[in-house]
């Protein structure tokens, strides 16, 4: 997936810092095991969501038992490629940015409720599509 950090250390270290932060309420050093671990959750959390549903970056989030949305869509700019990413979306209802049309053919393919504005953007019927696990 394109927007993928550039420097993976700096990359590590977010993931690792936003998992710390939400365990510990601090900022202090964490595992790499937490981090991996954090990482793995919400993977599997994304290959979870059913066809034609979705979940946006907090929901991802919540359901780990984390407030660290910013942090999953790291998680998914690094890592998200191999799973279905589409399915993860922001909260306006638009998918990630940059990747609008390949989003648009899974969920036309899913049949993911959309709207569309008179300009002829879309976004994902949040309400109609949004799943909880």
């Amino acid at each position: 997936m394109a927007g993928q950090p550039s420097d993976r250390a700096s990359f590590d270290a977010a993931v690792s810092d936003a998992a710390d932060f939400d365990a510990r309420g601090s900022d202090a050093p964490v595992s790499d095991v937490a981090a991996d671990d954090f990482v793995s959750r919400v993977l599997a959390v994304v290959e979870a969501i059913p066809s034609g549903r979705v979940m946006t970056y907090g929901d991802v989030a919540a359901a780990i038992g984390s407030r660290a949305a910013r942090a999953v869509g790291q998680t998914m700019a690094y890592y998200g490629s191999d799973v279905t990413w589409w399915r993860v979306i922001r909260a306006s209802g638009h998918p990630a940015a940059d990747h609008e049309s390949a989003a648009l053919e899974h969920f036309r393919a899913e049949g993911t409720p959309l709207t569309w504005s008179v300009s002829g953007v879309f976004r994902v019927d949040l309400p109609a599509a949004r799943w909880s696990p």
